[in-house]
């Protein structure tokens, strides 16, 4: 038997050694875990599709690992019965409940990209009011497949609808619930076919007053629910309005989507015909606003204001 004796600076230098010799061993496996996790996903079937920009794009045949960078997007995929392989969400996923239980990748506008790569999606779901071209090709290069959506009217949000239960596996759940939304519009149409048109102002937001324009999804909502938006033609989806022309619409009805500083028409409509017959409506904005399954909850309430 023998020993060493190493002094205080050796014991130091050979300590400093190890803790080196550990950390590149780490960095050693946590690279070579991600290579083979790109690898693995690189080799994975894949499909073509198309999402609403007109973009070709080749994702995965099965998905089991998703995030979802918009409020509509994460209620539509719960809708269709895939909230199961959500592993991130905005910070404004508040709907339904489990979304609240998800890990958060930041908000809508500014997503936090590290996060993103940290949860291993296959996919990443996208409105186009999220920043995308600041983060889709740091995505895609690491073999993230972003898909974008953009319904502008009421067919283009049933086609996102069935394209998640298609990509997320759940199509027997979307085509159902498809079915049922088309059957419930189709009664409300029923019902105001034979109506004369509101003129309608929807209030996207009081001060300063916002509203809707011909490429909105809203304005055709508005359509099916048996009215008809002043604001139609203009060429904004949400354009900003000034009092002046508001007032001059004079709309017989007002219908405000409902949030925390929306709760009241603008002041510029005191005497417009909406507010002294007392047609002034409220919807809530989580309906009305996120194009996604429950805007035929909108839909029915808007008829039934307008109508009954």
């Amino acid at each position: 038997m023998f020993s060493i004796n190493f002094s205080k600076s050796d014991r130091s230098k050979f300590k400093r050694a190890a803790a080196l010799n550990f950390l590149l061993c780490a960095v050693f496996v946590l690279v070579n875990c991600r290579s083979a996790n790109q690898t693995a996903q690189t080799n994975v079937p894949l499909r073509e599709v198309t999402d609403d920009l007109g973009r070709t794009i080749k994702i995965p045949q099965t998905i089991e690992r998703a995030v979802s960078l918009a409020p509509n997007l994460t209620e539509n995929i719960f809708a269709v019965g895939a909230g199961n392989k959500l592993v991130g969400v905005t910070s404004f996923c508040d709907y339904p409940e489990e979304a609240k239980q998800i890990p958060k990748i930041g908000d809508t506008i500014n997503p936090n990209i590290e996060t993103i790569i940290a949860l291993n999606p296959q996919i990443v779901f996208v409105s186009t009011a999220s920043q995308i071209e600041n983060f889709a090709k740091t995505l895609e290069q690491r073999n993230i497949n972003v898909f974008i959506t953009n319904p502008s009217d009421f067919e283009g949000i049933l086609r996102n609808l069935k394209q998640l239960g298609d990509f997320l596996g759940t199509q027997e759940k979307a085509e159902k619930l498809i079915a049922d939304l088309q059957n419930r519009v189709q009664k409300v149409k029923e019902k105001v076919k034979d109506k004369p048109k509101t003129k309608v102002f929807v209030q996207i937001a009081k001060e300063p007053l916002f509203t809707i324009g011909k490429d909105s999804f809203i304005t055709e909502i508005v359509r099916l629910a048996g009215g008809e938006s002043a604001t139609k033609d203009e060429a904004q989806a949400y354009p900003k309005f000034s009092k002046e022309t508001a007032l001059a619409l004079n709309p017989a009805a007002l219908i405000l989507s409902e949030s925390s500083d929306n709760t009241e028409p603008n002041d510029v409509f005191a005497n417009s015909d909406a507010v002294k017959n007392k047609r002034v409506f409220k919807v809530n904005a989580a309906w009305l606003a996120r194009p996604g399954a429950r805007i035929v909850d909108a839909i029915e309430l808007i008829a039934k204001d307008l109508h009954d």
